[in-house]
């Protein structure tokens, strides 16, 4: 788990850096990243480059918030993280507005790499209203009685 979550700090502090370099070899080489805004990028040199121009310009002295919500392994070789995450400048944001899966697998090299991501951008609202109109697209964990402490 620990092998998992350091290649997790590692995104973040590549990104801290803009170091689009450092970010995409952290990937797979045949590796899927799909942007919030539902860009498909297919391989780490994909990644890299596109990384490249976001920190020269849109994403440039960004830094990158995560948080790590369940870490589940399918075998000795893939883990499925689910997350939430977000971009920011100056202080980290309280409420990130990114939902974000990781897939990663053991490489040929022994080491842990993200061969897939996903990052949604979250809507509470519409998901509140969702829930509210229709109960049972709420996740389960979502309807259970909150215990107050």
């Amino acid at each position: 788990m620990e092998a998992v979550k350091a290649v997790l700090e590692g995104l973040v502090a590549a990104w801290g850096r803009n170091d689009a370099e450092a970010y995409g070899a952290l990937f797979t080489e045949d590796a899927s990243y799909i942007s919030y805004l539902g860009t498909v990028y297919q391989g780490r040199r994909d990644i890299v480059e596109s990384h490249r121009a976001l920190f020269a310009t849109f994403l440039k002295g960004t830094r990158l918030a995560d948080e790590v919500l369940d870490i589940r392994f399918h075998g000795p070789h893939l883990a499925v993280v689910n997350g939430r995450g977000d971009t920011y400048k100056g202080r980290r944001p309280s409420r990130l507005s990114k939902v974000q899966t990781y897939t990663l697998v053991r490489d040929t090299d022994g080491q842990w790499r993200v061969a897939a991501f996903q990052n949604t951008r979250r809507k509470p609202v519409m998901e509140k209203i969702s829930f509210t109109l229709a109960p049972g697209t709420a996740p389960m964990a979502w309807r259970r009685p909150r215990v107050s402490s």
